[in-house]
């Protein structure tokens, strides 16, 4: 087993530096663009992205950008949550109505797209991206993409539902532990409030397929996203582990899991108090601050997914990437690198990234920001420490996590197939995949 000397030189430098819809068109209705920017010498630049977690915020930010750049209009679409970003790319791109910047999700993303990404290597937000960052989306010496910003995940419990029950957070390091926990919080959930301990969307395929089955995976390709991309097959060295993984959160959850979706998960399950964990990462914050602040602030902690090795390292990563559509005018897109060098290298765009969209920066010249969130700063903490796997799903063969692994375990969870099917199916179309 390696440890992941790729994201310890992230946390070094850190510390030195302190996802269907129909209808793709970039109309008005989804424009954040104010129409006393339109002239005749305006440059329109539209933009298709998937977070749906900082939608407003990003909106915001554009409105400040486009005040500051009256002959710059930037239309904004959002898709993502529990519809298809990859399917409605694919629509747009179909249809004739290219984005001038989207996002991509690592290697395999790159190679679908390559042939429409921009060589971003002259840009100052290319310059200031933390060694490593860059290694997904680099090509014969061009830089095809710019990183959002670092992410990890876990287990996000509710620290009072586990004082309550008299579980102390920092003992559960192992499988067993939490299996003891979760059990504890089972008998006492009357009298603690609950409904279940957990609130596992298994509708989402990919909470299962991305994040769920990386933390199996990671130590197999070495914690190397580049290593899983070239992998021709993959093994399962982990796999006994991630079922019973599955297996726990499933037993253990609001029912039923195959009907639960990513907003059910957050906003009415755990956001409210009905469920004492849910796995997810520092993405869900400014969701939850909106259901509750004072919950999002004070009660919200982050535990490790056990694995066997990696006791006390949670997975952080890179989750996306900004490119640029080569095939643009000239005009847009420079006015397209522009904007994304203004986001994450002004003094006002570093601010905003920071406090508003609340993202671990991964870019060098954030000394004078603060990480702007409890659960985001807990992250960064494991980073600073070194305890993390790698974040190498975004390596896999284009669809397998979700369309291949997480179709499988979905089949799993309705009894319609046994775990050793869903390992083969899988292993089959990774290895068609790559042929």
């Amino acid at each position: 087993m390696k440890r992941n000397k790729f994201y310890s030189g992230i946390a070094t430098a850190l510390l030195a530096s302190t996802v269907a819809l129909t209808g793709c068109s970039f109309g008005s209705d989804d424009s954040s663009s104010s129409d006393d920017n339109a002239s005749g010498d305006a440059v329109t630049v539209d933009v298709f992205q998937f977070k749906v977690e900082f939608k407003d915020q990003f909106e915001e930010l554009v409105s400040m950008y486009e005040e500051e750049n009256p002959n710059v209009n930037i239309n904004v679409k959002t898709v993502g949550g529990g519809n298809d970003y990859g399917a409605s790319l694919k629509t747009s791109f179909s249809s004739g109505e290219e984005p001038d910047i989207f996002n991509v999700g690592g290697p395999t993303d790159v190679d679908e797209y390559e042939q429409y990404l921009a060589d971003l290597s002259d840009t100052d937000a290319a310059n200031a991206a933390l060694e490593g960052t860059l290694s997904g989306v680099s090509r014969n010496d061009q830089v095809l993409g710019l990183p959002f910003n670092q992410e990890g995940y876990g287990l996000l419990y509710n620290k009072k539902v586990f004082e309550e029950a008299g579980i102390n957070a920092e003992e559960i390091t192992t499988f067993e532990a939490l299996e003891e926990a979760v059990q504890t919080l089972e008998d006492q959930k009357g009298e603690l409030g609950i409904d279940a301990p957990f609130a596992f969307p298994a509708k989402e395929k990919w909470v299962i397929g991305n994040h769920l089955a990386n933390a199996y995976i990671a130590d197999e390709f070495n914690n190397d996203i580049m290593e899983a991309y070239e992998a021709d097959t993959i093994e399962f060295q982990m796999g006994d582990q991630m079922k019973r993984f599955v297996d726990l959160q499933n037993e253990y959850s609001v029912q039923p899991t195959l009907s639960l979706d990513y907003s059910q998960q957050v906003e009415e399950n755990f956001s409210l108090g009905k469920v004492a964990m849910i796995q997810q990462g520092n993405w869900v914050y400014n969701t939850i601050e909106s259901m509750d602040p004072e919950f999002a602030e004070n009660n919200v902690g982050l535990l490790p997914i056990p694995v066997e090795g990696y006791e006390g390292s949670i997975p952080v990563g890179v989750p996306n990437y900004w490119v640029v559509n080569k095939e643009s005018e000239d005009e847009v897109v420079q006015a397209s690198k522009d904007f994304l060098d203004w986001m994450y290298t002004s003094d006002q765009g570093k601010k905003f990234v920071t406090e508003e969209f609340k993202f671990i920066p991964a870019y060098e010249g954030y000394e004078d920001q603060e990480i702007a969130d409890p659960i985001s700063q807990e992250i960064y903490e494991y980073a600073n420490e070194g305890n993390t796997l790698g974040w190498v799903f975004l390596g896999a063969p284009t669809g397998w996590t979700e369309d291949a692994f997480g179709i499988a375990v979905q089949e799993y969870l309705s009894g319609d197939i046994s775990w050793e099917e869903v390992e083969q199916r899988a292993t089959d179309a990774w290895e068609k995949s790559r042929k």
